[in-house]
């Protein structure tokens, strides 16, 4: 005769404290799960109340270091888990599950093993939506729902599908509906049906919004930015688009929407009321950091901030940052022969980088859906082994549709400055060999443009997405249209897609494509028809979130430079000390692969990345360059979870030699540039280490 579940429970607990009296303590060092298929070992973890020690209590290789958390073995509760499991996989629609156990004492360790059979499930055979045919869509919202016909009978899935339709009932103008559930279950033939019937209520529009908890902060700024506005009929999800437009103003330390009543006014009155209670952040906030980068050495930065700056809900920042210390002027220190290695043969590294910005930001402009900005700033920046821009300007944009689903940015700068790059690369583009040429090209120029840029974010967190799927699109002119210089006209596009799936619980394959292309116009410079992209324009790659078999910039067009004659044999030279300058591309295309799964010790914390990387970077019209075909770097590495986000460690091999290019001599004593006819091809180096690329990031590569 088969016992029922309550009787099973009494003796179970009776059993169990009469054990727990008897028993000596002892900790978990193993939990372990077999025959799960329908729940993973995670999900059956959480559901009991004993846990397994820590890593290193538990990992026969650093338990002698005698460190780690030693959680203690509780029989009682052991007992009493026994019953957790059969209750979740009941609720889960395993009717006929059944729990063995499998435990092995020593003197002061315990290793348990819960073993599970399964069994066939109860599937749902039919189920019904009632009373809201001339409300919603029955059959596409039953395709929506998170429950469907054929599926074990899961008792929180259909709690899921009755909040699915509720929802969709709020947002349809019913603030008081409700769904009711029934359902029938045959445990004998494994068979279950169910109904879920809506009981609407009346449909309302919103009528008076009460605002409370606002002291400094006046009250109009805040009904700006509500999307929940008198007379629109009631939708829910306008509730949590206020409360998220609220929030992200940095006034408040809290937002929370409701509903004023939780139920009906009597009457008859067919409106509801919104309340919105706000509670204040301080309105004026200082901020101030510092770090270390391979490109950066040291940096430090800081700003200022003022929200609800005159009213309105506006906010002025003042920033300012700065870069590159221990190595350029006026901070050198003598790190680049120590710390800042990395930066040793870079010669955009010779002045410290800055950045100053103010920056006043109008939310609600014309609308809650847009935001208006406008910043002034001044900088000096470089990119490695690329170039250096310096420069004083105006940018001003409006995003429309703001921090809803997809935001578009129409924006425009103005700027005044001058980009140098090495001098052989004007040598080489454009024939401007001599300094004075090249301090023409370099000299203090207008730049105008307009950027409209896009972006459609789907992902479940910024820092760290595991599932979703990310979109941008960049589209950038300049020209003489917009007050740029004859120098600086250009169309600008880049596209970017990525996409994240979860495999499991801490595992995620992801993959990004990105594609970009410049088509400048044709101008007569020097005396000839060329085509003429700023350094600071054009397009690179490599480097830790690009191709990461190539270090930063290195992947594409290059030319080399040499400033040392080593020997001179009747007409032929040779020549020393050469070095790489990458050139950059007007085309670029790169593509990566990444499998990120937990690490077997600490996989909470540490997660291992597989990868394949792939890209080019190509300058159309250029008939001298042998670039071709795209280079795939496969790598693996290493990811820390911290609060920041994920740091990285990734090694990529590449199996390709660097590209050739020809050779340009600089003469030390006038700086002229010339070329030598010469190509230099450095081969492929020699051993697998020596083709292991490593680098160092913060955040995920895509």
């Amino acid at each position: 005769m088969r016992a029922s579940l309550p009787v099973l429970v009494v003796a179970v607990f009776a059993a169990a404290r009469l054990a727990a009296q008897q028993e000596p303590q002892r900790v978990v060092r193993g939990l372990s799960f077999e025959g799960n298929h329908a729940i993973d070992h995670y999900t059956l973890s959480a559901a009991i109340a004993t846990t397994n020690s820590s890593t290193f209590a538990t990992s026969p290789f650093l338990r002698w270091l005698g460190l780690g958390e030693k959680r203690p073995f509780n029989e009682l509760e052991f007992r009493r888990d026994v019953v957790r499991l059969l209750l979740l996989y009941r609720q889960s629609g395993y009717m006929n599950a059944v729990i063995d156990t499998v435990v092995r004492r020593e003197a002061r360790d315990v290793y348990v093993k819960f073993r599970i059979y399964e069994g066939d499930p109860v599937r749902l055979t039919r189920l019904d939506v009632l009373g809201v045919d001339s409300i919603l869509d029955v059959p596409a919202v039953k395709r929506a729902l998170p429950l469907q016909v054929g599926d074990p009978f899961n008792r929180a899935l259909f709690q899921a599908s009755a909040d699915t339709i509720v929802g969709r009932l709020k947002n349809r103008g019913y603030p008081y509906a409700d769904v009711l559930r029934s359902y029938d279950v045959d445990a004998a033939a494994l068979r279950a049906v169910a109904g879920l019937e809506g009981v609407t209520g009346r449909r309302m529009r919103v009528g008076e919004v009460i605002i409370t908890g606002a002291g400094h902060v006046d009250t109009g700024s805040v009904r700006r930015m509500l999307s929940v506005r008198p007379g629109d009929w009631f939708r829910q999800d306008q509730l949590y688009v206020t409360q998220r437009d609220l929030y992200g103003l940095g006034m408040f330390r809290s937002v929370n929407v409701v509903l004023a009543d939780t139920l009906p006014r009597s009457g008859g009155d067919s409106t509801v009321r919104v309340m919105v209670r706000v509670a204040e952040a301080p309105l004026r906030r200082i901020r101030i950091g510092a770090g270390y980068g391979s490109l950066d050495c040291f940096r430090a930065q800081s700003g200022w901030t003022a929200y609800d700056f005159l009213g309105g809900a506006r906010s002025l920042d003042l920033s300012g940052q700065v870069s590159k210390l221990g190595v350029g002027f006026p901070a050198d220190a003598g790190f680049r022969d120590n710390v800042c290695r990395f930066l040793q043969n870079d010669p955009t590294s010779d002045t410290a980088n800055y950045n100053a910005t103010l920056a006043l930001r109008q939310p609600a402009f014309l609308s809650p859906r847009h935001t208006a900005s406008l910043a002034l700033f001044a900088e000096r920046r470089s990119e490695f082994r690329a170039y250096t821009r310096q420069d004083i300007g105006v940018n001003v944009g409006v995003t429309f549709n703001a921090r809803r689903e997809i935001p578009l940015t129409v924006a425009y700068s103005y700027a005044v400055g001058r980009t140098t790059a090495d001098p052989v690369r004007y040598c080489k583009e454009f024939l401007a060999c001599n300094q004075a040429d090249q301090s023409f090209l370099a000299n203090r120029r207008r730049f105008g443009a307009v950027t409209i840029s896009g972006v459609r974010g789907r992902v479940n967190s910024v820092l760290d997405p595991s599932a979703g799927s990310l979109i941008q699109m960049t589209l950038v002119h300049a020209s003489r249209l917009v007050l740029s210089d004859t120098l600086y006209e250009f169309n600008r596009g880049e596209l970017e897609l990525s996409r994240y799936y979860p495999v499991s619980r801490r595992s995620v394959l992801a993959w990004r494509i990105r594609g970009g292309t410049i088509l400048p116009q044709r101008i007569t410079l020097l005396g000839q028809s060329t085509q003429f992209v700023p350094p600071d324009q054009r397009f690179y790659a490599g480097g830790p979130n690009s191709v990461r078999g190539y270090a930063r910039n290195e992947l594409g067009p290059r030319v080399y430079v040499a400033d040392t004659i080593l020997q001179v044999s009747g007409a032929d030279t040779t020549y020393g000390d050469i070095k790489a300058s990458p050139t950059g591309g007007n085309t670029v295309f790169t593509a990566n692969l990444e499998l990120r799964v937990p690490t077997p010790i600490f996989p909470d914390r540490v997660r291992l990345g597989l990868f394949v990387d792939a890209g080019q970077v190509w300058e159309r019209g250029d008939t001298l360059s042998t670039v071709s075909g795209l280079r795939v770097t496969p790598g693996v590495g290493l990811r820390f979870v911290t609060p920041l986000g994920p740091v990285r460690l990734d090694a990529a091999y590449n199996g390709y030699p660097p590209e050739p290019g020809q050779v340009y001599f600089l003469n030390k004593s006038d700086k002229s540039i010339r070329a030598t006819g010469k190509t230099h091809d450095p081969g492929l180096p020699p051993g697998f280490w020596r083709r292991v690329v490593v680098q160092f990031a913060v955040g995920q590569a895509f």
